[in-house]
C-alpha cells in the first residue's frame, strides 16, 4: 500500500519542513520507504528546504526528489518566479499520486501557506484540489492560530480535498487545540514541540512520543 501525504500551512513558517522530516523517519521506523518532494521551492539563501529535510533525517540521496521549480527569493512563488524572469506552469506539476517510483511513501511538502499563489490567476490549493492526495495541515499552536486554522479547513472543505488531519506545531496550548478539534470535529494527529539542535535521533524520538504512526498508514 501507498502512503502519499500533502504537508500544508495555515501559514509560512510553520514548521512544515521539522514535520515533514519527522513523518519521514515515522514512516521509516514501520518498514516504508518514504521519499520527499517539494515541487516548488522559494528563497534559496539558507539551502533548498530538500537539503534541510535530508541532514534532519540522514537518509540517502536516492529519497529526496528534484524540485521542480527553485526561485532565488524568498517570496510568494507568483513573485518568486517572476523576480526570476519566469512562470510557474502549473498544469507541469506532476501529480504525485501517479508516481510509482515512490512506491513506499511520498510526503509532499506545499510553498508556503495553503493558499499562496502559484501565478496571478492560480492559487496552491487549487493543484492539491487536482492532486486528491490527503492533506496534513500543519498550524500553530498560539495566538491567532483557531482563526487561521478554521479559515483554512474551510477552504479544504469548500473544495472536497481529502483531509488526514491537523499537526499542531509548537509549545503547548491545550485550549486553543482543544477549541479547533471540537469546532472542526476534525482528527488531531498529534503536537509537534520546537526542540534546538535537531537531528535524526531527536525528531524520531520526538515523533514517537508525540504521534501514532497508524494514524497515518491506516
Amino acid at each position: 500500500m501507498t502512503h502519499k501525504f500533502i504537508i500544508t500551512g495555515t501559514d509560512t513558517d510553520i514548521g512544515k519542513t521539522v514535520f515533514s522530516a519527522a513523518l519521514m523517519l515515522g514512516l521509516e521506523a514501520v518498514g516504508h520507504t518514504p521519499h520527499y518532494w517539494k515541487p516548488v521551492q522559494s528563497g534559496i539563501t539558507d539551502n533548498v528546504d530538500t537539503r534541510r529535510v535530508q541532514k534532519l533525517t540522514n537518509l540517502p540521496d536516492e529519497r529526496f526528489l528534484s524540485e521542480r521549480y527553485i526561485f532565488s527569493e524568498p517570496l510568494s512563488p507568483h513573485l518568486a518566479a517572476e523576480k526570476d524572469g519566469t512562470k510557474i506552469d502549473v498544469g507541469a506539476l506532476q501529480d504525485p499520486t501517479q508516481m510509482p517510483e515512490c512506491d513506499g511513501a511520498l510526503v509532499i511538502e506545499g510553498a508556503g501557506g495553503l493558499m499562496v499563489p502559484l501565478t496571478r490567476d492560480n492559487l496552491q490549493i487549487n493543484v492539491f484540489q487536482k492532486w486528491k492526495a490527503p492533506l496534513i495541515l500543519c498550524a500553530r499552536t498560539g495566538l491567532g492560530t483557531i482563526n487561521h486554522t478554521l479559515l483554512s479547513l474551510e477552504a479544504i472543505w469548500a473544495r472536497d480535498i481529502p483531509l488526514k488531519g491537523i499537526v499542531f506545531i509548537g509549545d503547548d496550548n491545550a485550549d486553543n487545540i482543544r477549541t479547533i478539534s471540537e469546532m472542526s470535529k476534525v482528527k488531531v494527529l498529534g503536537r509537534l514541540p520546537l526542540a534546538d539542535d535537531l537531528d535524526d535521533t531527536m525528531l524520531r524520538l520526538l515523533f514517537a512520543n508525540n504521534f501514532k504512526i497508524g494514524d497515518f498508514v491506516e
